[in-house]
C-alpha cells in the first residue's frame, strides 16, 4: 500500500454502524459510553472446540500486527486504514472446524440499552454476517482489535471487528460476540433487508452497480470535495490475492 493512511479523525468520525445510528457522525457521538470490556465470544456449530471465551482468551495466542488496508464502502467512498489485529485463520484453526463447516457466521452484540440504534427496526438484530470458510482462512482476512496503534474505538467496532479488505465495508461486522461454523450459507443482515442491493459475497466490483448508484468510481474520504473521483479497483485492488477464490463464478450473479 503506497497511499498515505487517512487521519485518525477521518477514520473515527465517519462511520457506518447502525447500532449507534444511521448517520455517518452518529457512531462517534453515540458510542462513547459503550462498555467494550469485559467481553466474551461464544464459539459453536461445526467445530470440535466450543464454548464461551473471554476476549483475553481469544487474543492470548496471537501476536498483533499492523496492516494498512484500502477500505471501500458500498456508498462509493474509500479510506486507507492502519488496522491492528491478527489473521482470522489463526483463530479459526484453533477451534478445529469439522468437515461439515463450509461457512462462518458472525453476530454482533444485542444490547439496546447501550446501542440506541437497536431500539428501532431499521435492521433485523442481531447484525449477522458471514464468509465462506476459504474466504475466512485467506491471509488478508483480519480480526481487528486496534487502530493506529491504539485500542479500537467504540465507533469503529470495539472490541472485536472483522476486516475483509476486498469486500464492501458492510461485511466488516463489529462488536462480535458470536462465531458459528455452519454448513450452509448464513442469512446475512443486509442481504435479508435489501436482497436486490446487498449480496452475500459483496466483493468490490466496478462492473456491478448498486441499483441506486454506480460503483465504477469512488470518492476518497479526507480529500477535497472537488477532488476528482477515482476508478474503483476490482476486489478493491487485492485481485492478485483473492481472485482465485471465485474462479468460475459469475460475479454479477453472486454479487
Amino acid at each position: 500500500m503506497t497511499e498515505a493512511a487517512n487521519s485518525y479523525k477521518d477514520i473515527s468520525t465517519y462511520n457506518n454502524y447502525y447500532e449507534f445510528g444511521t448517520g455517518k457522525s452518529d457512531p462517534s457521538q453515540n458510542a462513547q459510553q459503550f462498555r467494550a470490556r469485559p467481553w466474551s465470544v461464544t464459539i459453536d456449530g461445526e467445530c470440535e472446540v466450543k464454548g464461551t471465551f473471554t476476549l483475553e482468551d481469544i487474543l492470548k495466542p496471537h501476536p498483533l500486527e499492523e496492516r494498512v488496508y484500502r477500505m471501500r464502502c458500498v456508498e462509493a467512498w474509500s479510506m486507507i486504514v492502519p488496522w491492528v489485529g491478527f489473521p482470522l485463520a489463526d483463530s479459526l484453526k484453533r477451534f478445529k472446524p469439522t468437515s461439515n463447516a463450509k461457512f462462518i457466521e458472525f453476530r454482533t452484540l444485542v444490547d439496546p440499552k447501550q446501542m440506541p440504534g437497536e431500539r428501532g427496526s431499521v435492521l433485523d438484530w442481531p447484525y449477522t454476517e458471514g464468509l465462506r470458510l476459504d474466504e475466512a482462512m485467506n491471509p488478508l482476512t483480519l480480526m481487528t482489535v486496534g487502530l493506529y496503534g491504539k485500542v479500537l474505538p467504540n465507533q469503529n467496532g470495539a472490541p472485536l471487528r472483522l476486516i475483509v479488505p476486498w469486500k464492501y465495508g458492510f461485511k466488516g461486522i463489529k462488536a462480535i460476540n458470536h462465531i458459528k461454523f455452519v454448513e450452509r450459507m448464513p442469512v446475512t443482515t443486509w442481504a435479508k433487508s435489501a436482497p436486490s442491493e446487498y449480496g452475500f459475497y459483496a466483493n468490490v466490483n466496478p462492473a456491478v452497480d448498486h441499483p441506486r448508484w454506480s460503483q465504477a468510481t469512488e470518492r476518497h474520504i479526507g480529500g477535497s470535495f472537488f477532488d476528482q473521483r477515482r476508478p474503483t479497483l476490482a476486489f478493491n485492488g487485492y485481485d492478485k490475492e483473492v481472485a482465485s477464490l471465485y474462479a468460475g463464478m459469475n460475479l454479477k450473479t453472486f454479487f
